[in-house]
């Protein structure tokens, strides 16, 4: 089976979901901590819903998550001036280094994970999947020379992301 892409990419994806999880939990994080404050240090506080979008969380499993942050003190919500209905999500400054401190965890997996190729081969590896990703229209956001392991995928909204316990957003 060796020869097939799909079982390869599969079994990598295993051991990477593996990895990702283990060096999140050794933090006392979560995969989605992980993505809810990165994306809220790159592009700024949202509304819950808005932020479920732009890091491909579902609304149920989202909240739980924001609830973990916001007792921790890494992220605040408030009424939205434009509409009370909703809540903007901030970061902290607390929260600014948990997502530091997470992001650091996420270059040291992708290093573990991508030990014996080059610099050079990862960044044809990570070109190659992020061509295969768009081919079949799973946008991947566009870099912004963010640390390593930062990148986000978008995913189909009929598709269900990885569970909060673990995720490959690393």
């Amino acid at each position: 089976m060796d020869h097939l892409p799909s079982w390869l990419l599969t079994q990598t994806a295993a051991h990477a979901h593996r990895l990702v999880t283990e060096g999140f939990a050794a933090a006392g994080a979560k995969g989605y901590h992980y993505r809810l404050l990165a994306s809220l240090i790159a592009d700024g506080p949202a509304s819950q819903a808005a932020l479920g979008r732009r890091t491909a969380i579902y609304l149920s499993d989202l909240v739980g998550a924001l609830n973990e942050l916001e007792s921790a003190g890494f992220v605040e919500r408030s009424p939205d001036p434009a509409d009370k209905r909703r809540n903007v999500v901030a970061v902290t400054a607390a929260g600014r280094e948990r997502g530091a401190e997470l992001a650091a965890r996420a270059a040291a997996v992708q290093d573990e994970l991508l030990a014996p190729l080059s610099a050079e081969e990862r960044e044809q590896l990570a070109g190659l999947l992020r061509r295969l990703l768009e081919h079949h229209a799973l946008p991947v956001r566009p870099a912004r020379h963010e640390p390593p392991g930062a990148a986000r995928v978008s995913v189909r909204n009929e598709e269900r992301p990885p569970s909060a316990d673990g995720d490959l957003s690393a």
